[in-house]
């Protein structure tokens, strides 16, 4: 019996094993060994540079630049997205009518798939026959050239918020999750609505406030919809993605496909890499002191109680 047991684990395990080591392990060490090579993808005759890639990387001003613009839209897109999910959830958890109508409607734009809402958001922002030209033309207003500089930022930033409806379902959980109990007793001892909302539902939700902004960080740092609702969205037509949103991964995109570059597009992704790691870590350590767990973690728990400091 016990055989058989280990027999059925390793058939369960297996098919799992084989797409990690196919589909993730080999794709991670092959990426690794081209970020030394100066392989263009299609010649053989690739040779070793040792560390060339990154230290060009390094000095590439149009690298900086591409990470202080994801840098940038991810200090702008994060926050944004968590309050506006939050402030959502408050509203959708008062007792209403067709309460479960409004969340349903407010969740459905995340569904959407990235690909269909940024070709769609390209569509409703296009110069000549979008829907927001025509809604200015209707006021008697001049069209605007939403998907090119200055505008395109506020398309990408609008394209970002357009599935808030993912944060807003998990604040909602967590609202939903803290006790009714509490709110009662701070309204009976005369505490305000916001101060209810500060001392109480704020520091029981600030786990899935940090899960959300790890998790948004990650996914706003590899941010790559931007190409799909440029003038172009062809590797010929990269130079088309306006300055402004010509952001890390859209730079990654460009070395790899329209200039060939496999070896420096490979060190790119790992520097990538090693910033979502360390940023990861970063916040993990601020969060110290922040995020308050209603069930204690085990490693406070076998801490010995002191008192009076001693």
């Amino acid at each position: 019996m016990r055989t058989r047991r280990a027999w059925a684990f390793y058939v369960f395990l297996g098919p799992w094993t084989l797409g990690f080591l196919a589909l993730t392990a080999f794709p991670l060490g092959y990426a690794l060994w081209l970020s030394f090579t100066n392989s263009d993808g299609l010649s053989p005759n690739s040779r070793f540079v040792g560390l060339d890639n990154y230290r060009e990387l390094f000095s590439d001003p149009e690298t900086i630049q591409s990470l202080v613009r994801t840098g940038v839209f991810t200090a702008i897109t994060v926050p944004l997205t968590i309050v506006a999910g939050l402030f959502l959830a408050v509203l959708v958890n008062q007792p209403i009518r067709a309460r479960g109508l409004f969340r349903t409607l407010l969740y459905l734009p995340a569904v959407v798939p990235p690909v269909g809402a940024a070709l769609t958001f390209k569509l409703i922002f296009d110069r000549d026959s979008g829907a927001a030209n025509g809604l200015l033309d209707a006021f008697d207003t001049n069209g605007v050239t939403w998907l090119a500089d200055p505008y395109a930022r506020w398309v990408l930033i609008t394209l970002t918020m357009w599935g808030v409806g993912n944060v807003m379902i998990i604040s909602l959980a967590g609202l939903q999750d803290i006790p009714k109990e509490l709110h009662e007793a701070a309204r009976v001892d005369g505490a305000s609505p916001w101060q209810s909302f500060t001392r109480i539902t704020l520091p029981l939700l600030s786990p899935v406030l940090f899960f959300q902004v790890v998790t948004g960080i990650i996914a706003a740092l590899q941010t790559f919809a931007p190409l799909l609702i440029s003038l172009d969205p062809t590797p010929k037509g990269v130079s088309a993605v306006p300055e402004s949103n010509y952001l890390f991964m859209i730079n990654v995109f460009a070395q790899y496909f329209a200039n060939g570059r496999y070896g420096y597009a490979s060190a790119l992704l790992w520097v990538l890499f090693a910033i979502i790691v360390f940023v990861t870590f970063l916040v993990f350590r601020l969060s110290k002191g922040v995020v308050f767990y209603s069930v204690e973690p085990e490693s406070a728990k076998n801490k010995p109680r002191t008192i009076g400091g001693k």
